[in-house]
């Protein structure tokens, strides 16, 4: 997938994993009840700063906070751009 935002700095854009729609029991979970999700794949990231380069790549599942980044739409899909220093772990 091409992309046509580039990221500066530390920065990382990630397209977040879809919100769960049910339950393991099966149970249909409303749009107002979802949880925002805390995973998604880097589609884009920043060169890195001088004292600190990425260490993520295009294509990392990624574990991020609760509140991390900020939310952007662009083409019809949903993004973050965060900070590489909001990624809490690759999975």
């Amino acid at each position: 997938m091409s992309i046509n935002i580039k990221p500066l700095a530390d920065r990382v854009l990630v397209e977040p994993a879809p919100a769960e729609t049910t339950t393991a029991s099966g149970l249909i979970i409303p749009d107002s009840a979802k949880e925002k999700p805390l995973t998604g794949t880097v589609v884009a990231v920043g060169k890195g700063t001088k004292d600190e380069p990425i260490t993520v790549k295009v294509g990392d599942t990624i574990l991020y906070g609760k509140y991390a980044g900020t939310e952007l739409a662009f083409e019809g899909n949903d993004y973050l751009i965060m900070r590489e220093s909001d990624i809490f772990a690759i999975i």
